[in-house]
């Protein structure tokens, strides 16, 4: 069985990047856009690595912009805009297709670890279901990301535990990552 430690990335600069180095390391994987409803995910994504990074915790950013265009710019304005408006010190990685034929292997991988299974209860998430459902027609069976700020913890030996979509309470995203802890 594969780990996220058998897939290498690149950083924001373009340089390979084996996740191996993260061994032994809780992860959160998120896609992320800077100009989403959902980019305040950004202030207690920050708070939660500050509290917990010195306990073996990681955060790994992927821009994307796939849904709606909205991280359209390039890897340093969108390092740029979240180190100044939200102080972010987690490792930000090159943005990324998430979905379709040029999807990242890790993000397929992740996908097909913990498939999508809607965005929950409520007004607000039926809502951002028939417009994602919209945005995302055009990638078929290769939809593995509904949306941005969907978040994907890796226990320490590299196995995803468990997928959080961006619909769901940071605090509920906490309290995952500190039992993994």
């Amino acid at each position: 069985m594969s780990t996220v430690y058998d897939f290498t990335v690149k950083d924001m600069d373009g340089k390979e990047v084996s996740l191996s180095e993260y061994k032994g390391k809780v992860l959160l994987i998120v896609n992320t856009a800077t100009g989403c409803g959902f980019t305040p995910h950004y202030e207690p994504l920050e708070a939660m690595y500050s509290e917990l990074k010195d306990k073996g915790f990681e955060i790994l950013d992927f821009p994307c912009n796939q849904f709606a265009g909205q991280a359209p710019g390039s890897n340093e304005e969108i390092h740029d805009f979240c180190t100044i408006k939200f102080g972010t010190e987690f490792p930000q990685f090159d943005k990324i297709d998430v979905n379709g034929e040029n999807a990242d292997p890790l993000f397929v991988f992740l996908g097909t670890e913990k498939p999508f299974v809607g965005f929950g209860k409520g007004l607000k998430n039926a809502a951002l279901a028939k417009f994602a459902d919209m945005n995302n027609k055009k990638y078929g069976n290769r939809t593995y990301i509904g949306w941005n700020f969907t978040k994907f913890l890796v226990d320490r030996e590299g196995k995803v535990i468990a997928r959080f979509e961006p619909t769901v309470d940071m605090d509920e995203v906490k309290k995952a990552v500190e039992a993994a802890l």
